[in-house]
């Protein structure tokens, strides 16, 4: 316990101890930050406001365009700040505070592509049953569900991790408070009961990933079965990149997490960390989103509501 408390702080690893390097990073952090609020933004905005898109796939958007700011916002801006002031460190409880948040957005992100999968499924597969089985009180549950579920697990998740001894330094090999670099400051065997859990979730999240892959399987197989070839345009648009956002987080995550630490190469571990907290959250609107027609038409219709009520603002002032 005295060797746990006497870390007050940790330092993190930043991407370069080059000045113009380290401005470079901040704007293309800030950039893809920006990005990815602005995306998100829209589309919780434009699935508010529109009724045609109060639908379930458009409401499990709306929860996943909450869960990829949290995400993104707990490990980009710290980073973005150290950057811009030559500084690498985060206090013990900026440590834990971002261990939690973190695998609390990630958790939940992971559940609701899975329920992302099975509203698809349910689509494709068995429309006659779709109202009746997604209805507004079974979706409002399947995300709750999606919800607590990342809380529990994170909480387990931090509570195991800062059980542990830190006598082994304080410097994070990881732009932000990663639980396997974590764990290799710990000096004590109770590390093993979150690693223990890793595996645990790890076993987990790849039998999601199973029943996800069972569920595409069907839908591809009733697809190719339309004879519109639009209609088959259309459902692989809406689930090809739905398997390739699930296939990224959930590869680049175990990878990282599972990875023997004696092989660790930082190089690697920046790259696999980018990927999977990085690239999701700002890739997530534009591929699920942006090139989704009603999502456009919405946010044209919006755009288009704006400069009206502009116009009519600036002729009465006027």
């Amino acid at each position: 316990m005295s060797n746990r408390t006497t870390v007050t702080e940790f330092l993190l690893l930043g991407f370069s101890d080059n000045r113009e390097l380290q401005i470079l990073h901040f704007v293309v952090f800030l950039g893809i930050y920006l990005v990815a609020l602005t995306g998100n933004l829209l589309v919780i905005t434009v699935v508010a406001i529109d009724h045609h898109l109060h639908t379930p796939m458009y409401f499990f958007l709306m929860n996943l365009s909450i869960l990829d700011i949290g995400s993104i916002s707990v490990t980009v801006p710290k980073s973005m700040a150290n950057s811009l002031l030559n500084t690498t460190s985060i206090s013990y409880a900026g440590c834990v505070l971002q261990v939690f948040l973190f695998f609390f957005f990630a958790s939940a992100d992971f559940a609701l592509l899975t329920v992302m999968a099975y509203d698809r499924y349910v689509a494709i597969c068995k429309p006659l049953h779709y109202e009746t089985v997604m209805n507004r009180g079974a979706c409002v549950q399947m995300a709750a569900s999606a919800w607590t579920s990342g809380i529990l697990n994170s909480a387990l998740h931090t509570g195991n991790t800062f059980a542990v001894s830190f006598c082994g330094g304080n410097m994070v090999d990881q732009f932000f408070c990663e639980i396997p670099k974590l764990l290799k400051l710990s000096c004590s065997d109770s590390y093993l009961s979150e690693v223990g859990v890793i595996a645990f979730n790890a076993l987990l999240g790849l039998s999601l990933f199973a029943l996800i892959i069972v569920s595409y399987v069907q839908i591809f197989t009733r697809v190719l079965r339309i004879p519109s070839e639009l209609g088959r345009h259309k459902a692989f648009s809406t689930c090809l990149p739905h398997l390739i956002v699930v296939s990224l987080l959930l590869f680049t995550g175990t990878f990282a997490y599972l990875k023997p630490t004696s092989s660790s190469q930082s190089g690697l571990d920046l790259v696999v960390a980018v990927l999977y907290s990085v690239v999701p959250p700002m890739m997530n609107p534009i591929i699920y989103s942006m090139r989704n027609k009603e999502i456009k038409a919405a946010l044209k219709k919006l755009t288009e509501w704006r400069l009206v009520t502009k116009n009519k603002m600036s002729i009465v002032l006027s």
